[in-house]
Formats: C-alpha cells, structure tokens, sequence
C-alpha cells in the first residue's frame, strides 16, 4: 500500500484519522525538548481519548456508589451502568451478556481460566510461539506444556499444528496478534481445527481487540484488557461460553461472589458474577464502555484498515534499512507493531532513552513479556514501534528519521 492509501484511511470527504482525532488526545500535544510527542508505544499501553476521561470521572463525580450492595438511587444507577457496559462488551465480542467477567488485566483473566480448569498434569496444552509470558506460564505448572508449531519466520505450520492436534492436546492457547511482529494468526482456522480435536479453546486477545473486533465462533475463552483499547489501566475481561465458565473454579471467595453464606456452607451467585469477588474497578467499567463507544464512532472497519496500512509502512521504511532485522514475517496480515534487532548493539535501552528524550518519540526496549519468541531470532534486545489510531505517516518518517541518526551516532554496523 503507499502512503497516500494510509492518509485517505477515512470516510469520503473527512482528514485522515489521526489529524481528525488528535485533539482527543492532549498528551499528544507535549513538547519533548523542543519535539512533538510521537507515541509509538500502544502495543503496551493505549493513549486514553476525552471522551473516556470523562466518563471515568463522571463516575467519580455523578454516582460514587458501589455495585449490587444496595437499593438506594446511587447504587442502583452505578449497577445499572455496570452491566450496561458488560452487555456492550458482549456485543462488541460476540458473547452473551452472561458470559462476560470483569478482571484485573489479560494476565488475570488468562490465570483464571488456567487455574480453574480441571487439568490433570499428564494433560497436554498448547501455547503459541509468538505468545506473551501470560499467555505461556499459567499452564507451565497446570499441565504439560508444547509449543505450536512455526517456521523460521515465526509463522504457524498449520500441517504440523494438525499432526500435534492429534496427541489430543486437553487446551489450546492461541495469540490472535503477535506483540512482538504484530503478526495475525489464522485463528479462525486454528481454533476450529482445535476443537474437532477436541480441546478447549483460548484466545489471546489483547493485542487485537482495540484494532478487529472478534469474529471467532470456535473460541471458547477470550481474554484482553481495557488499556489496549482506549480504555483505563486495571482493568481486564474474560469471555467465556457459559458451559466453559461453568467449568472453572473461582479464584477467590468472599463480597460479591455468593448468595448465600450460613456457618457451614455458602452458595456462589450465577455466572458470571461468581467470578468477581470484592469491589470491582467501577470507574475503569465506565471508561471501558466509553472507549467501545469511541470506537464504534470511527468505524470499525476504518479502524482495522488504519491499522493494516500502518504497519505495512512500518514494515516498508524498515526493509530500506540495512542495519534493521525485523523480528516475525514482513508479509501477510499485520498490524502496526514493528520489532527490530539492531546489528552491532546488544541493548536497546540507550536508543530507546535517546529517542524519548532528545526526539521526544515514546516506543519500547527489551524482550516484550516474549521472551522465548524474541530469543529465536536475536540473542540481544529488540526495540518496538507499535501505533494505533493517531499516527500517521509523519510519526513513522520521524521515527526512522531520528533512528538512523542514533544508529549512526552509536557505531552500529549500518
């Protein structure tokens, strides 16, 4: 695609996305040292638009109350708003309003599901290679533990992947998008694959969920968290089908998860309601639904475009780059996250610090919580550019811009 595909990425007639939103984001309005933020650091964290800050604190300053503790007209309103929320997140998902739990992130609801299914440890569970730690540890003392299987680009062996399917793996943990490539998995494909072989499904999700809304009919657990969809930090949610969540134990007992509780016994509350123990984060619930909202007014399909034509520009000034190894494959489908391994340097954490403070552009070092993945292709760190909705093409020229300049200031082999 060129980059004049990726500036028209909008409705006939209106500036492209990012300078049609970017007053919804005033961090973007920073000076770094004489520099306009860039932030390519969404693979981690989202920016948080307005419209979200303002409903989290509409919360704060309008209704206060807690949820499902009582009658007055607070507490009503803040319970009403709270499922309202949670059957906007089972629309945007493809669930059923009772099938949606409110967590504390991904990781959370990915250990929820791990720890709650009844494993035995001679059972076998398969993780995706591209996988984040939470996709990959909560299994390692559950069950035994095999990769999916990829080529050398990281790309999944979908032979291979039937011939492991036939060990009759009890679970099966897809990655929809890779935060380290930013590449998409056929989930669609796999998941069903997964289950005429008999396995519960879980899907990964966290990287995706802000960019293409879920279409998997075949996935039993969904798991993502509200900061990479526009949406406040501490809050995460699982989806699950109602004969899988039916299966898990909850991870923790007391408020809010049971009806009944006399001296000897206590009954737990219905789905999914038995899974949230305790004063849940309210307000990051209604910054969540505002965040769907958000969404929904762009357009979804205008998002997921934005996204595929960004990261193939990331991917296109990258492979004009003679000291840039890009992690993962550079084609098929992508988003826009783009991980590099520089020749010559070992650490990325000096040219990470350099472009946020002397070119003021905010991305990520290290091994991205991808480990296992990471150390496939380099035994160094790697350094990540990751965008959403309010980059454009210029922050993408400035990154490379500034990149080639600190490459070169630092001696590597270019």
């Amino acid at each position: 695609m060129s980059e004049s595909t990726l500036v028209q990425v909008s409705e006939p007639g209106l500036p492209p996305v990012p300078a049609r939103i970017r007053a919804d984001f005033p961090l973007l309005s920073r000076d770094i040292d004489g520099h306009r933020l860039v932030y390519l650091d969404s693979a981690a964290t989202s920016l948080t638009p307005v419209p979200v800050v303002e409903e989290i604190s509409r919360f704060y300053t309008e209704v206060a109350a807690n949820i499902h503790r009582g009658k007055h007209v607070l507490s009503e309103q803040a319970s009403d708003d709270f499922e309202n929320v949670r059957m906007k997140v089972a629309q945007y998902t493809g669930f059923r309003g009772n099938e949606v739990v409110f967590t504390a992130n991904t990781t959370a609801s990915m250990n929820l599901v791990a720890s709650g299914l009844p494993l035995d440890p001679d059972d076998l569970v398969l993780v995706p290679a591209d996988g984040h730690h939470s996709a990959i540890l909560p299994w390692r003392d559950r069950a035994r533990v095999a990769w999916l299987p990829t080529d050398g680009h990281g790309v999944v062996d979908l032979d291979r992947y039937a011939e492991l399917l036939s060990e009759r793996p009890a679970v099966v943990v897809l990655s929809h998008c890779s935060n380290v490539s930013g590449a998409y998995a056929p989930v669609e494909t796999m998941s069903r694959m997964a289950k005429e072989a008999g396995a519960v499904t879980v899907l990964d999700a966290a990287q995706s969920i802000g960019h293409r809304r879920p279409k998997h009919t075949t996935i039993d657990f969904l798991a993502f968290s509200a900061h990479k969809m526009l949406g406040p930090t501490g809050l995460g949610v699982l989806c699950g089908r109602y004969d899988q969540l039916a299966r898990l134990t909850p991870p923790a007992l007391g408020g809010g998860v049971v009806d009944w509780v006399d001296e000897q016994r206590h009954e737990l509350r219905k789905l999914p309601h038995r899974f949230e123990a305790g004063t849940p984060h309210i307000a990051g619930v209604y910054g969540l639904g505002a965040a769907i909202d958000y969404l929904y007014r762009l357009g979804l399909d205008t998002v997921a475009e934005h996204d595929r034509a960004l990261g193939r520009a990331l991917v296109e000034q990258a492979s004009t780059r003679p000291y840039a190894r890009i992690l993962g494959p550079t084609e098929g489908d992508r988003g826009a996250i783009l991980s590099l391994a520089i020749d010559g340097l070992h650490s990325m954490k000096p040219v990470a610090q350099i472009l946020s403070d002397s070119y003021g552009i905010m991305c990520r070092s290290g091994h991205m919580c991808a480990q296992p993945f990471v150390d496939r292709f380099t035994d160094d760190e790697i350094l990540r550019a990751s965008g959403y909705i309010y980059n454009d093409l210029d922050d993408v020229h400035a990154f490379f811009t500034a990149l080639d300049e600190i490459v070169g200031a630092l001696g590597a082999r270019s």
